[in-house]
């Protein structure tokens, strides 16, 4: 635990007690705060009690007494419109921050402030941050891993010497730290998405843009630019003064790391100074892996690793779990649990890493559903619908791919297994990348994946 000693003798008011709430509660409680902590759900706060977390209905508190009010991440901040704790604080001059603002604070009064690299982005934000963590610790550092993918950051062990802090940080947790100030900084690419939280896009954009507006001097913004918003923060980070290494997986870069192949090139004035190949790593197969590994790549060489020592840690990156997991082979059948893949952007990167692809979708439409991936349709042998966007996807799927109406992921996985078996292909895929949220059946993502390995490793030796 990191005690935070920053609110030592206030009272402050905390809502949201799911883990990270519960983390920061203990976090302010051991550094001296007077905490009231309170949640929608009498479960939830019942729970805090019983750990000893002082609780009371902050809808009957006297507001002008906190100094601050701690608001868990997933609580609405601004938009569809602010939750009553945000508004009485508000009302109040109380600020509302979270649990990263309260790290960085804490940070900044080290002796020595730890290294500190923070991840964000609509897609491949876990993945790069445990790639990131496994290069440090590789390379023979003690790397704390956490935020948004992980353990809560607060619930980390603190600050000794040759610790690093790696760390997932949402758009929502972004929006709570207005003095979010990390060594090093990668936003990875941006598309819609959580705009039901952030009214606009170009609102979504400029909070992400914090994380790298931020960095601390002397450090390192790394920053993808294949999409146009993505590239245009890099290009004003730049012009602010801002050490910034550009990524790429569509184009060459004179000054960053681009895809060359199946190859990473880092270029620095136009001359190639490192090549680091990529084929044979299925941890980090398809483009936007590649950008996932470009961006770690150049945070290790920020935080202080040799080239060559990345190189082999990339090599023994093991991948996540829903993230284009290799979940089993059966016969010729490969099985891939990509349920992590909530929207179409994410669900892309899963379809232009296969062929032959039995394509398992659906759940809880997002805005666009599966439209913006008919370039990829060609490689959908045949399409295993599930949940509340079946119909939607089927009638955008037509007469291009053919398709079954499942409703659940148990029909789907049984039906697409006995179909990838008996197509005769070489390398058939049954992939789950759902292109959607799973909770109008699962609880979440990793639920919905977990169910997704089960089945599969239920099923029977070809």
């Amino acid at each position: 635990m990191i005690p935070v000693r920053s609110l030592n003798d206030r009272a402050v008011a905390l809502f949201g007690l799911g883990g990270s709430g519960l983390a920061t509660a203990r976090a302010l409680i051991a550094g001296g705060a007077r905490v009231t902590a309170w949640d929608d759900s009498p479960a939830s706060v019942e729970k805090a009690a019983a750990e000893g977390i002082p609780t009371g209905d902050l809808r009957a508190a006297d507001w002008s007494a906190f100094a601050a009010l701690v608001l868990a991440p997933g609580v609405p901040l601004t938009h569809p419109e602010p939750h009553w704790s945000v508004t009485r604080a508000q009302a109040a001059g109380v600020e509302v921050i979270g649990d990263i603002e309260l790290f960085c604070r804490e940070r900044r009064a080290a002796v020595r402030r730890p290294p500190f690299a923070a991840i964000t982005g609509t897609n491949g934000k876990s993945t790069t941050t445990a790639l990131l963590a496994h290069l440090m610790r590789a390379g023979g550092r003690d790397a704390q891993i956490g935020g948004n993918f992980g353990p809560a950051i607060l619930g980390l062990e603190p600050w000794k010497q040759g610790r690093v802090y790696v760390i997932e940080c949402s758009s929502y947790q972004v929006d709570l730290a207005p003095s979010l100030d990390p060594a090093v900084g990668i936003l990875l690419n941006l598309s819609p998405d959580h705009i039901d939280r952030h009214g606009t896009m170009e609102h979504y954009a400029a909070v992400k843009e914090r994380l790298i507006a931020g960095i601390e001097a002397g450090g390192t913004a790394v920053i993808g630019v294949d999409d146009e918003w993505s590239r245009a923060i890099a290009d004003r980070a730049q012009a602010a003064g801002k050490n910034v290494v550009r990524v790429s997986v569509r184009e060459t870069l004179d000054d960053g790391i681009w895809l060359d192949g199946t190859d990473l090139a880092v270029n620095e004035k136009g001359a190639r100074v490192f090549t680091l190949p990529l084929a044979g790593i299925g941890s980090l197969r398809g483009a936007h892996n590649a950008q996932n590994a470009a961006a770690a790549f150049a945070a290790a060489r920020a935080l202080g690793l040799a080239p060559e020592v990345i190189a082999a840690g990339m090599r023994s990156f093991p991948g996540l779990a829903h993230r284009m997991e290799q979940v089993r082979t059966i016969g010729d059948v490969l099985f891939v649990n990509d349920s992590k893949a909530t929207n179409a952007d994410a669900a892309e990167r899963a379809l232009v890493s296969f062929d032959d692809i039995f394509w398992i979708a659906g759940g809880k439409p997002k805005e666009g559903g599966i439209a913006p991936l008919a370039p990829y349709f060609p490689r959908v042998r045949k399409a295993y619908l599930i949940g509340v966007a079946a119909e939607e996807f089927a009638a955008t799927l037509g007469q291009d791919v053919a398709f079954e109406m499942c409703g659940t992921l148990d029909v789907a996985v049984a039906r697409a297994a006995r179909d990838a078996a008996a197509s005769g292909l070489a390398h058939p895929v049954v992939l789950l990348s759902p292109a959607c949220a799973s909770f109008d059946q699962y609880r979440n993502f990793e639920v919905r994946g977990d169910a997704f390995r089960d089945l599969v490793n239920a099923l029977s030796p070809a």
